[in-house]
């Protein structure tokens, strides 16, 4: 038998993908802070290998930067790192941060990126193999423990993880997923888990993804692929617009109206959504501050995600929300 969610806190993170680099690391200093200030529960750095600042160096700067914000990754590339490699990296972060970070991980997606570092881009089917065999290794080495593992993909002979983390047993894990294939992997390793919408094979966005229904869905995934463990498992979403408003049906019109017209672009309209599917997307918050809450609170009773992300460019929009439901 499935055991059952508790209904978790709230927390709040800001960061993850859509992160600003105009003004280079130092600004990416600021933001941390910023966050911090604002009450976010954590800062996450995105991993690509485009025009922003490499997570792991970050990571350490913002250790130093920050005193209690939580520091995290949304999400490594596995295919960018070798898990041993990655694992020493994570554990001195931790023990610079005071037993700060969330070790965010995933599959890699974004193709052009991997085509333009020459680094080989499998198909789904073995990235998610690697990821599978690199967070059992990660798993023994985030531990301070001796890794020894004879996979498929990697090999890792008699490795002690070092240095040991400041936290125990060792930093969470997260990963992140859409497909039902991530979902599970997901389930079976992570700590915590980001439910992201699925994209298209060109890396569009699919419109049916955002609604509540598929999100429930998602998290029936979870469930089932999780079993007993489910009840430990923290479920993490990404609000990607937050319109703040005094009328959220005409607000929620416009939205419609602006996806009709083909924006934003990257957006696949897959289907016909009506004003009361946006008004309950947990990925999209509109309203008055009291209203967002209510909505927040409202997606966490339906899914049980209580893990509230948004972007940088938008986390002072929000954070008037956070202590309407700090401590819920």
């Amino acid at each position: 038998m499935t055991a059952a969610a508790p209904v978790r806190k709230f927390r709040f993170a800001a960061g993850g993908e859509g992160n600003p680099d105009e003004g280079g690391a130092r600004r990416f200093v600021k933001l941390a802070q910023k966050a911090e200030e604002l009450g976010y529960d954590s800062f996450m750095i995105p991993d690509h290998l485009g025009n922003q600042v490499g997570p792991i160096a970050a990571l350490g700067a913002l250790a130093v930067a920050t005193d209690k914000i939580r520091l995290g990754t949304a999400v490594l590339a596995n295919g960018f790192r070798h898990p041993a490699v990655l694992a020493k990296d994570a554990t001195t972060i931790d023990q610079i941060s005071g037993g700060r970070l969330e070790f965010g991980i995933g599959a890699g997606w974004m193709k052009e990126e991997y085509d333009k570092a020459g680094i080989a881009y499998e198909s789904p089917g073995v990235r998610i193999e690697k990821l599978d065999e690199s967070l059992t290794i990660l798993d023994v080495l985030l531990r301070g423990q001796e890794c020894t593992f004879e996979g498929k993909h990697y090999q890792v002979r008699g490795l002690q993880g070092s240095p040991r983390p400041r936290q125990g047993p060792r930093p969470p894990i997260a990963v992140g997923g859409g497909g039902p294939r991530m979902l599970a992997l997901a389930a079976k390793h992570a700590d915590i888990i980001s439910l992201v919408p699925s994209t298209t094979k060109e890396g569009k966005l699919k419109l049916s993804e955002i609604t509540m229904e598929k999100s429930i869905e998602r998290v029936d995934v979870i469930r089932r692929a999780a079993g007993d463990r489910f009840a430990d498992i923290e479920l993490n979403w990404t609000i990607t617009t937050i319109l703040i408003s005094d009328d959220r049906e005409q607000t929620a019109e416009m939205v419609l109206g602006a996806l009709d017209n083909g924006f934003p672009p990257n957006m696949d309209v897959d289907v016909k959504l009506t004003v009361e599917d946006v008004l309950r997307s947990p990925y999209i918050a509109i309203g008055t501050f009291e209203e967002i809450a209510e909505q927040v609170r409202g997606v966490r009773a339906a899914t049980g995600m209580s893990y509230v992300g948004v972007f940088p460019t938008q986390m002072e929009a929000f954070a008037p929300v956070i202590p309407l439901l700090a401590g819920e």
